[in-house]
Parts: C-alpha cells; sequence; structure tokens
C-alpha cells in the first residue's frame, strides 16, 4: 500500500478546487502513512472515510482508481 501522504499528493495535483469538506480530511491524509496512524484524536480510517464521504464531486478516472485505492485500504 502507498502511503496516505502520497495519495493526498496525488489527488491535490488532480482535483484543484478541493471540496471545502473534503479538505481538512485531505490536510490530514498529508500527514498520515497509513489508516493505522492516527491524526490528533481521529484515527487514520476515520480520516480516510470522511475523505472519501466528502468527496462525491471529485471525478473523473483519476478519482475513481484512487477512490477505490483508499476504500481497498479500509
Amino acid at each position: 500500500m502507498r502511503p496516505l501522504y502520497t495519495i493526498a499528493r496525488e489527488i491535490r495535483k488532480d482535483w484543484t478546487k478541493v471540496n471545502y469538506a473534503a479538505k481538512p480530511y485531505l490536510d490530514a491524509m498529508s500527514s498520515l502513512s497509513s489508516i493505522n496512524d492516527a491524526f490528533y484524536h481521529d484515527s487514520g480510517e476515520s480520516v480516510v472515510r470522511y475523505f472519501l464521504s466528502n468527496a462525491s464531486t471529485w471525478r473523473g478516472d483519476m478519482a475513481k482508481a484512487i477512490k477505490a485505492e483508499l476504500k481497498a485500504m479500509l
């Protein structure tokens, strides 16, 4: 599995206007290696879940592939 911070970097390259509701979770993912890490009081798993639930406006082939990768981690 790739580190979450690498995935977050790819998301930022592709999704230029990140949804305001997804942005805090994308920011948190930028400092995590895996879903087993913690971001303050939130687990990496919950950060990824909340990101996915707020990333519905991100579309395209890259979005589909990365969302599938994140879901597979969960």
